[in-house]
């Protein structure tokens, strides 16, 4: 079994509890193990990714297949209250459930006991047909699909936790987290052709991103590009003067407006790259909504940004994307789309990262070697294409 898990002290507890799991449960499971799923019976499904952001994002493109070869069955998904947002106005999703899991988001000890409680009887009072756990770890395995009322439960045995499921998805190698996701759908027996996935905007909400934008001074008719430099983990953060040198000269070459954007724990770093700007730029940080950033971006003309849930709402938009990687993987979590561009160094240590702590001399050195000048020719090669290819073969040397 192959675990997807690079800390090793989570590694240790996930073979740990498979295998005292597998003595103490195997027995009252097999008899339900890989029993073929009658698809006229599934009346409800739920499905659970509880945690990030952006890997809820990544989750979007099962939800149209899954309708297909269920047309008949309500489709539940459980997430977190930061991203249910994004599941509004989703027509392949009738119902949206929003739980903080305590073991991805801390709280006091006595309410995040009781607030597991109330979401767990939850969904024990709504029996499902089929639970699908999109992540493929134990703890929402075992704490929410398992312990549920359902039938069948399927994901994938990566974290540990495949004794605990009815139907394991088959793991074979790592790659890009759509076609992960992708893959579980295909093994109920989808064969989509393509990925569909969308925010849904309302007129209201594209409406409301005109007016902001109007208030705030933004010039129709000039080219827009959107920045923005925060992230959820420090590691994975591009230094701010690189995003306000880089922003400089595209002001020069294009004569564009910038916008710099975030969430409301993105604003000290959003300040950084303020006070290093030799331009005008125009603040959003923390004044948008998941959903009116999305309606915001649909309109840039380029999107440069840190591996950040934003990078993934751009590339369900169809934004042109810079996406600036470090500790992470682009393979797994990079932009989708052909109008993107990865700008990232080949460290062998970021395929044996954690993303949270970095043990090099060289402090972060897989973010520090990326230049202003590889971060600006990948954002001229985007635009020069955007103008048409009689602009792009008068392509200028950027730097």
């Amino acid at each position: 079994m192959y675990y997807k898990i690079i800390n090793k002290r989570k590694l240790f507890a996930a073979k740990v509890g498979d295998r005292i799991g597998k003595i103490a449960f195997f027995p009252g499971l097999f008899h339900k193990k890989g029993r073929r799923i009658p698809f006229d019976s599934i009346q409800r499904i739920l499905i659970i990714r509880t945690s990030y952001i952006g890997d809820v994002v990544l989750t979007l493109p099962i939800l149209s297949p899954l309708k297909k070869l269920f047309p008949h069955a309500k489709i539940s998904f459980l997430t977190t209250s930061n991203a249910a947002e994004i599941l509004e106005k989703n027509p392949y999703v009738d119902e949206i459930i929003s739980y903080d899991a305590f073991w991805f988001y801390r709280n006091k000890a006595a309410s995040a006991f009781l607030n597991y409680l109330k979401i767990l009887r939850f969904i024990r009072l709504r029996p499902y047909d089929l639970v699908i756990e999109a992540r493929g770890d134990i703890r929402d395995i075992f704490l929410l699909a398992y312990l549920s009322k359902n039938t069948y439960r399927i994901s994938y045995d990566v974290g540990g936790g495949g004794f605990l499921l009815t139907h394991v998805v088959p793991f074979r190698k790592i790659e890009h987290k759509i076609r992960y996701h992708m893959g579980i759908v295909k093994y109920l027996g989808s064969t989509p052709d393509s990925v569909e996935w969308d925010m849904y905007l309302t007129e209201d909400e594209k409406h409301l991103a005109d007016r902001m934008l109007k208030e705030k001074g933004v010039l129709r008719g000039r080219t827009m590009i959107a920045i923005h430099p925060g992230g959820r983990k420090k590691l994975k953060r591009w230094y701010p003067e690189g995003f306000a040198g880089v922003a400089h000269r595209l002001t020069e070459l294009f004569d564009a407006s910038i916008l710099i954007m975030g969430g409301p724990d993105d604003v000290e770093i959003a300040r950084l790259v303020e006070r290093s700007a030799r331009f005008r730029s125009f603040m959003l940080v923390g004044e948008t909504s998941l959903r009116l950033m999305a309606a915001v971006l649909e309109k840039c003309d380029l999107f440069i940004c840190n591996d950040s849930c934003a990078l993934h709402v751009a590339s369900m938009m169809g934004t042109p994307t810079v996406a600036i990687f470090g500790p992470s993987k682009s393979m797994e979590t990079g932009p989708w789309g052909s109008t993107c561009r990865i700008v990232e160094k080949n460290f062998e240590c970021r395929y044996a990262c954690d993303e949270d702590v970095c043990n090099r001399s060289d402090y972060n050195a897989c973010m520090r070697a990326i230049r202003q000048d590889d971060v600006l020719d990948a954002a001229c090669d985007i635009l020069y294409k955007k103008n048409g290819p009689a602009a792009y073969a008068k392509k200028c040397n950027c730097r």
